[in-house]
């Protein structure tokens, strides 16, 4: 479920790159499209085939949807840099992708016999796009940065 709510963003926002102003960036979106065209059909794929499989597939499916859902809505929010990005006509603003995001994934949604949570606009997460995270970020952050920090200057 995870991997198919970030495919339907991905595709979109990569087929709106492909008309960034900056030529270096649009030729790498044009590759990419094509692979994650192939990513976003998969991932549907195998949404409606276990949402609208066995009574536990289905079951496993509405709870990871449950869970995700709320996580969704900062796909599409713009951040000052989004919106800077949008003016020099680099990259869309993600608010536009919103619509065709949300028309895109109830589809699936609707053909996997899931349904889309009821919240209330308080429970969707925001901000992280703007620096606002979990106390975990900190800990998979000094994970990450362990060798670095260890070993500054190493290279691998």
């Amino acid at each position: 479920m995870r991997q198919f709510l970030y495919d339907a963003h991905h595709f979109l926002l990569l087929e709106q790159l492909r008309t960034s102003a900056d030529d270096h960036l649009a030729a790498i979106a044009a590759k990419s499209y094509k692979e994650v065209t192939y990513h976003r059909r998969h991932s549907s794929e195998w949404v409606i085939r276990l949402g609208d499989g066995t009574t536990e597939s289905r079951r496993r499916m509405q709870d990871a949807l449950d869970q995700l859902w709320r996580y969704t809505g900062e796909l599409t929010e713009a951040a000052s840099v989004d919106l800077e990005a949008a003016q020099h006509q680099l990259a869309p603003d993600p608010s536009a992708l919103s619509s065709a995001y949300n028309e895109f994934v109830r589809g699936v949604l609707a053909k996997a016999t899931l349904t889309i949570p009821e919240l209330p606009a308080a429970a969707m997460r925001t901000g992280g796009k703007s620096g606002l995270h979990t106390e975990k970020l900190g800990f998979i952050l000094a994970e990450m940065q362990h060798l670095q920090r260890a070993y500054p200057g190493a290279e691998w």
